[in-house]
C-alpha cells in the first residue's frame, strides 16, 4: 500500500518535524510504502491549499492508496470542507487515516465514522472560537482608540516631484523619503 502524508502548519514559525516523524513511523510500522509528503504552511480554514490540491489530484490519478494525517485539524478546520475532501478520497478508493485519533476510513466500523464527524465538528468549533476571540480583541482595541490595519503613509508628494526634477532616480527618492519604489512611481504618474 502506497501511503502519502499530508502535513500542515499555520505559520512559518511552526515546525512540522513532529508530524512528519510520527507519520513516517506509523507508515513504516505497517509495512506500507512511503509515497511522499504533501505540505502546506497556511490556515486550515482555506479549502484550497497548494499541497492539499496536489494530494487530491494524485489521489484522483490513483498514485496513492492512503492519506495519513497527524490530526484531523491538520487536514482542515471546516467540517464541511474536511468531510468533502475525505469523501473525494473515498470515492477514488483512497483510505484516510488520522494517526493520533484512531480514525481510519478503511475500517467498516460505525464508531470510527461517528468519531470522524465529532472531531471534524470540534475542529470547526475551535476555528469559530478563534475567529470570535480575534473579533472581540479588535473591537476592544478600537474602543481603546487603537488604529487598526496598515498605518497611513504620510509624505510630501510635491517633494517627490521636486527630487525627480533634480535628477534623482526613483530608487534614490524612495530611499531618501522612506517610501516604496511603487509609491514614488505612482506619485510621479499622478501629475496634478
Amino acid at each position: 500500500m502506497k501511503a502519502a502524508c499530508y502535513i500542515r502548519v499555520s505559520t512559518a514559525e511552526q515546525n512540522s518535524a513532529l508530524q512528519l516523524a510520527e507519520l513516517q513511523q506509523y507508515i513504516s510500522a505497517r509495512g506500507w510504502e512511503f509515497a511522499g509528503v504533501y505540505e502546506d504552511t497556511m490556515s486550515g480554514a482555506k479549502a484550497s491549499r497548494p499541497g492539499l490540491n496536489r494530494l487530491l489530484e494524485d489521489a484522483r490519478m490513483r498514485r496513492i492508496d492512503a492519506v495519513c494525517v497527524w490530526k484531523l485539524d491538520r487536514f482542515g478546520r471546516s467540517l464541511v470542507d474536511c468531510l468533502n475532501q475525505i469523501q473525494t478520497l473515498e470515492s477514488s478508493g483512497i483510505r484516510f487515516v488520522s494517526i493520533t485519533q484512531g480514525l481510519d476510513t478503511d475500517q467498516q466500523n460505525p464508531a470510527s465514522r461517528f468519531l470522524l464527524h465529532v472531531l471534524g465538528a470540534a475542529a470547526e468549533f475551535e476555528r469559530s472560537l478563534i475567529r470570535e476571540r480575534v473579533s472581540a480583541g479588535m473591537k476592544a482595541a478600537k474602543k481603546a482608540g487603537k488604529s487598526m490595519g496598515r498605518p497611513r503613509l504620510v509624505f510630501d508628494r510635491q517633494q517627490v516631484h521636486e527630487l525627480r526634477r533634480t535628477g534623482l532616480s526613483i530608487a534614490a527618492i524612495s530611499q531618501q523619503l522612506g517610501v516604496s519604489v511603487g509609491t514614488v512611481t505612482r506619485t510621479l504618474a499622478n501629475v496634478a
